[in-house]
C-alpha cells in the first residue's frame, strides 16, 4: 500500500490531468496560456459520433442526441484590472477538419487567431475579435461566442447552452480571449460531453464491449484450466500455479476494466477507485507474466529446483518492471478524458520499454543455456516443449515489433487525430497478444496425469527417475540389447553426465 501510495504521489507531481475527471470536463481556476496574440486555455479534445438533427432539441429529454453542453462557464479577473470594460473572452467549438478556419494572415504573413489592425484594415474582421471562417460541410460551424467584463466586474459567466453534434468527428474545445489586460484570468465551470450511447468519449466506446469480450474469454479459459488443475490436482506442479495466479489476476482485469468504462458511460464521471484497481490487477499480472516466463525460459522446475542466486535479481527486475508500469498507467488511464495523450506520457513510456527489453534479452539468453542442458541431458520431450514454447514467443515478439512499427507510423500520419475511431484497436491488440501468448502457455503446460514427466527430479541419480526413462525412450535409433555383463558399465556412464549437472545445479543453489 505505501508503494501505491507513493506511485500516486508521483502522478500528482508530474502533472497528471487529475482535474479532468470524465466527459464532465471540469475547470477549476485554470489559466490562460499566451500562445501568438492570443491567450488560450484549451477545454477538451473528444471524438463524437453524430445524431439525428432535431428541431426541439434538448440535453435534458434527448438520451440519443450527441451535444457538448456549457454549464457555469465563469471568467474570474484580478481587482486591479476591474477598472475597464474589455475586449470579449469567446468559446470556440470546432471540428478537427475545420481547423484551418480558425486564424487567418495578412499579404501571406504570420498566422494569427486574434484579428490584427491590418486584417481590420482589410475589412475581414472586428479588432480584437477571433478570426474564423465558415466550414464548407456546414455553415454554422465553427462555433464561436463569448462574454465580455463590463467596468467594476470581477466575474463574467457564459450563458448556458447546448450544442447538438450532427457531424461525427473529432471535436475541439478552446477558450480564447486577445485583451492583454486580462493575462491573468481564470475560468471556472464544466463542459459536458456526450455521445448517442452514452458519456463515454468516442476513442473509448469500443473499449467498454472489448472488455466484456475478453473478460468472457478469460472466464472460458479459466473453466479449462481450473477443471484441468482440480481433475489433476496430485500432479499439479509450482510452475503450473504461477500459471493459474496470471489467469485470476486476468480476469479480475478484464472484468474491472468492463465495469470502470460502463460506469464511466453511464454517470458521465470516470469511478477513480475502480480504474485504480484495474491500473494496479494489470500492471501486476503483467510482471507476473514476464516473470514466470523468465523462470521458465531458465528451466526452474524443470531442470532446476530453484532459480539459485539469480532469484533475488528477477526479484528485483520485477519489482522495477511494476513501479514502471504502474506509474505510466495511472498517467494514462486515471483522470484521463480528451482523446489524446499528454506530453508527460513520453518520459514514462522509455523505462518500460527499455524494462521490457531486458526481459526479452534475459529470456532467450536463458533459454539457449536450457536448451544445451536439455540436449545434453537427452530429455527429448522437455526439449519438444521447450522448443515449441519458443517458436511461440519468437512469433509473439516479431508481431509486437511489427505492430510497434505500425503504431509509430499511425501516430506520425494522426498528429490532429483525425483517425480517432480506429484508436482503440492499439491498446486491445496488445491484450490480444499476451491472451494468445497465455492461451499457448496453457495448452503446453496443461495439468494432466503426465505432468510430472515435465518436473525436475532432485535426486543425484536422476536417471533413474520415471521421467528420465520416458525422455530416453523416445530416440529416433531403436537401442540393440545390451548383454548382462555390460549393463553394469552402461548405466554407470549415463549417470555420470547427470551426476555433474546435479551438482552444478546445487552449485547454483549455494549462491542464494
Amino acid at each position: 500500500m505505501s508503494l501505491h501510495l507513493l506511485l500516486l504521489l508521483l502522478l500528482l507531481s508530474l502533472g497528471a490531468p487529475s482535474l479532468l475527471q470524465a466527459s464532465v470536463h471540469d475547470y477549476r481556476s485554470e489559466r490562460f496560456m499566451s500562445k501568438g496574440n492570443a491567450f488560450v486555455f484549451h477545454g477538451g479534445s473528444e471524438g463524437i459520433y453524430s445524431s439525428s438533427p432535431s428541431d426541439n432539441f434538448s440535453s435534458d429529454s434527448d438520451s440519443l442526441s450527441s451535444f457538448i453542453r456549457f454549464e457555469k462557464i465563469t471568467f474570474r479577473r484580478p481587482e486591479e484590472a476591474s477598472n475597464t470594460s474589455s475586449l470579449p473572452i469567446h468559446a470556440v467549438l470546432f471540428e478537427v477538419e475545420d481547423r484551418e478556419n480558425i486564424g487567418g494572415s495578412a499579404y501571406g504573413g504570420q498566422r494569427a487567431v486574434c484579428c490584427t489592425s491590418d486584417l481590420a484594415k482589410l475589412g475581414v474582421c472586428s479588432h480584437g475579435e477571433i478570426i474564423h471562417h465558415p466550414s464548407s460541410k456546414d455553415s454554422s460551424w465553427p462555433q464561436v461566442f463569448g462574454v465580455s467584463f463590463v467596468e467594476n466586474d470581477l466575474s463574467a459567466t457564459l450563458l448556458t447552452r447546448s450544442i447538438q453534434i450532427t457531424r461525427t468527428g473529432m471535436y475541439n474545445l478552446y477558450f480564447i480571449h486577445c485583451d492583454p489586460a486580462l493575462k491573468d484570468l481564470v475560468v471556472e465551470g464544466k463542459t459536458i460531453w456526450k455521445n448517442p450511447g452514452g458519456y463515454l468519449p468516442g476513442r473509448m466506446a469500443p473499449l467498454m464491449y472489448f472488455y466484456g469480450f475478453m473478460s468472457l474469454a478469460f472466464v472460458l479459459l479459466g473453466v479449462f484450466w481450473f477443471s484441468q488443475c482440480a481433475r489433476f490436482w496430485r500432479e499439479v506442479l509450482p510452475l503450473q500455479n504461477c500459471v493459474t495466479l496470471v489467469i485470476t489476476l486476468g480476469m479480475c482485469e478484464m472484468a474491472l476494466w468492463y465495469f470502470d468504462y460502463a460506469e464511466f458511460n453511464e454517470t458521465g464521471v470516470r469511478p477513480t477507485v475502480i480504474t485504480v484497481w484495474a491500473v494496479t490487477f494489470g500492471s501486476i499480472k503483467r510482471t507476473c507474466a514476464r516473470v514466470i516466463i523468465l523462470m521458465v525460459s531458465m528451466g526452474y522446475g524443470v531442470v532446476r529446483p530453484t532459480l539459485g542466486g539469480f532469484t533475488s535479481k528477477v526479484i528485483m527486475l520485477g519489482v522495477t518492471f511494476f513501479a514502471a508500469s504502474e506509474t505510466l498507467e495511472l498517467l494514462e488511464n486515471v483522470g484521463a478524458v480528451s482523446d489524446f495523450s499528454g506530453k508527460a506520457r513520453l518520459f514514462l513510456v522509455l523505462p518500460v520499454a527499455v524494462l521490457d527489453a531486458f526481459f526479452i534479452i534475459w529470456i532467450f539468453k536463458s533459454l539457449s543455456a536450457t536448451f544445451k542442458k536439455l540436449q545434453t541431458r537427452r530429455l527429448l520431450v522437455k526439449l519438444d516443449v521447450y522448443r515449441k514454447f519458443t517458436n511461440a514467443l519468437a512469433v509473439a515478439i516479431l508481431v509486437s515489433v511489427g505492430w510497434i512499427c505500425y503504431e509509430l507510423y499511425f501516430k506520425s500520419k494522426d498528429v490532429y487525430n483525425e483517425h480517432w475511431q480506429n484508436a482503440w484497436i492499439i491498446p486491445a491488440f496488445w491484450q490480444l497478444l499476451s491472451f494468445s501468448l497465455l492461451i499457448v502457455i496453457c495448452s503446453l503446460w496443461a495439468p494432466s496425469q503426465n505432468s510430472t514427466r515435465y518436473a525436475f527430479s532432485g535426486s543425484s541419480g536422476d536417471s533413474s527417475g520415471e521421467f528420465e526413462k520416458d525422455d530416453y525412450t523416445l530416440t529416433l535409433i531403436k537401442p540393440s540389447p545390451v548383454p548382462s555383463h555390460e549393463a553394469k558399465s552402461v548405466s554407470e556412464a549415463r549417470s555420470l553426465p547427470d551426476q555433474e549437472d546435479a551438482e552444478e545445479d546445487l552449485e547454483e543453489d549455494k549462491r542464494e
